[in-house]
């Protein structure tokens, strides 16, 4: 594991909120739970693309209604 690096982070008031609810249920603190998220973000950026049947490239996206 690498050296850690601490910065500034500037969050809007809500999502600080609703971080710490989720950390708590996940039984983190909110900067172990930032932390979770972004690995996880980038460990899926990284996979490679998945064939659809088509042949073309399949989509992660899920649709949302009214978008």
């Amino acid at each position: 594991m690498g050296e850690k690096r601490a910065f500034a982070l500037r969050i809007q008031a809500e999502t600080l909120k609703e971080l710490e609810r989720w950390a708590q249920e996940e039984f983190r603190s909110v900067n172990g739970q930032i932390e979770f998220i972004l690995s996880d973000a980038l460990r899926k950026r990284k996979k490679p693309k998945a064939t659809a049947p088509d042949g073309g490239e399949a989509s992660d996206k899920v649709d949302e209604p009214g978008v």
